[in-house]
């Protein structure tokens, strides 16, 4: 007993003379260099700091943000996610913790006899496409974003797209191409094509039209969205870190493995209006379905000259749909310089494209998709409210799959498994757990949405107007969206068409 006793004795004081050693070195090597000034001048201690600063980013959210001062998402906005992924009641009491104050909040309009359950309606159908051989019909205002296999986890994908398809809702592939899970799913599938066309590439990164026809081969397949910006990162391409790009994800984007994926800021066979026009023609020829594409709006004079030349060839040239998206951040990496300041947020831009699509009577012919953190029932009716006919979200996806905004998704460290190639962490997310996640999530949004339009007085949620939704202006009072965005210059239809 006394001779362990010894031996632990002796283990001891050689553990603390090896641990006063190693402080004394690491004391004398942050004195001696000059990289950093706070190791300089508080050596050893100093670097608490970083680990500090690091571990601010998981715990800031749980012990020192309030439930509404979070960004880009706060507590509140995250909790009302997660309780609907798991299917739970979303009622609070004893009121909103909501500051009705600043200005550009959005309040709807109650009316005195808000619609009866026996009068309200399902969402109405809308069919995209229809000068393509094979048009899409579907009914949900609410659908999946672009996240691309590789940019998200391999069980994140199936789970999404196994949620799709029990929820009746269309997935975007992103534009990282067809991967098999999204198959497995079953969901319907928009596929995205990005400036690097992966998925549908030849050797020098040009779109390969035996490539695109393969992939529209696929039933699933419903649409195709040409990538001309996104939220994340207007004006620059995508971008997919070495460590991410394994074996599997380049066989599917058919680039070299391990080695950064960096997409080009532009389509190279888009140089003009024109040019996507003929692009947009070209798939939606090849592959017989709706075509259209997503884009952040920086200004509305290309759109114009656009919009002008679907008169002067037809009717039939035009995009089946836009997809705009906001440039307050998205799910991408990029440069902070383009998250924080390039681009339009979606309050400004979604209305300005409505309205120019009036103007020009194209607004029936070009359906419009809303994209960019509209991840709870209010902002989806909002979008509704302004004229989008559909909204599609990535981010409260994400939320429904688990993430804790942990903010790693550029790295392969993601916690939850929803965005890392790790296998340890992949782990921890459960497809099929998730997927009822996912359907419940665009179900509750479904749900809440239709209780907004009901409150408004209207039968379902594609009836909504402007005049239903009111904006806190910086006297404190509101204004409709009608007289924020009056839409003046509205031409009828037909006159336009000629």
């Amino acid at each position: 007993m006394l001779t362990l006793i010894n031996v632990l004795a002796q283990l001891f004081v050689f553990l603390v003379g090896l641990g006063i050693l190693v402080i004394a070195i690491v004391y004398v090597l942050d004195r001696v260099q000059k990289k950093h000034a706070i190791r300089r001048n508080f050596p050893v201690i100093g670097r608490f700091r970083y680990w500090f600063e690091h571990l601010g980013e998981f715990f800031r959210q749980y012990f020192f943000a309030l439930d509404r001062e979070e960004m880009p998402f706060n507590r509140a906005e995250r909790s009302w996610v997660y309780r609907a992924a798991k299917g739970e009641n979303n009622i609070v009491a004893f009121g909103s913790t909501r500051d009705l104050r600043p200005v550009g909040t959005v309040i709807f309009v109650n009316c005195a006899f808000p619609t009866l359950k026996k009068d309200a309606v399902d969402t109405t159908e809308i069919t995209f496409g229809p000068f393509a051989d094979s048009p899409y019909t579907t009914q949900s205002v609410f659908h999946i974003s672009g996240m691309s296999y590789g940019a998200i986890s391999k069980p994140a994908v199936l789970a999404l797209s196994n949620g799709a398809r029990q929820s009746g809702i269309w997935m975007n592939t992103g534009e990282g191409g067809l991967a098999p899970q999204h198959l497995e799913g079953g969901a319907d599938l928009v596929f995205q094509i990005g400036t690097a066309k992966y998925g549908v590439r030849d050797a020098e990164g040009n779109l390969s039209d035996e490539r695109l026809a393969a992939v529209a081969a696929h039933e699933q397949v419903r649409m195709f969205e040409i990538k001309l910006s996104q939220g994340a990162k207007p004006g620059k391409g995508g971008i997919l870190p070495a460590e991410k790009v394994t074996e599997e994800i380049a066989n599917i984007r058919l680039i070299a493995p391990r080695k950064d994926s960096i997409s080009p800021n532009r389509h190279r066979e888009v140089n003009s209006e024109s040019d996507l026009l003929d692009f947009i023609g070209r798939i939606r020829r090849i592959t017989g379905k709706p075509t259209g594409f997503k884009a952040v709006v920086g200004n509305y004079d290309w759109l114009e000259t656009l919009c002008s030349q679907i008169k002067t060839r037809g009717i039939e040239s035009a995009p089946d749909f836009i997809t705009v998206d906001s440039a307050d951040g998205g799910t991408g990496a990029a440069p902070m310089s383009l998250i924080d300041y390039m681009g339009l947020p979606i309050k400004e831009s979604l209305p300005g494209v409505v309205d120019l699509l009036n103007r020009h009577g194209l607004k029936d012919r070009i359906k419009v998709i809303a994209s960019g953190k509209l991840i709870t029932p209010a902002e989806v009716a909002w979008a509704i409210c302004v004229g989008a006919d559909f909204v599609v979200c990535a981010r409260g996806f994400m939320f429904a799959l688990g993430c804790i905004q942990a903010l790693q998704c550029h790295k392969n460290t993601c916690p939850t498994g929803v965005t890392t190639h790790d296998p340890s962490l992949q782990r921890g997310l459960d497809p099929t757990d998730k997927a009822g996640r996912v359907r419940e999530y665009a179900q509750g949004i479904r749900k809440e949405v239709g209780v907004i339009a009901h409150s408004c007085g209207v039968a379902e949620p594609r009836e909504l107007q402007r005049a239903h939704c009111r904006v806190v202006q910086e006297d404190g009072a509101t204004i409709p969206l009608d007289q924020l965005f009056p839409d003046e210059l509205r031409v009828d239809e037909t006159t336009a068409n000629g």
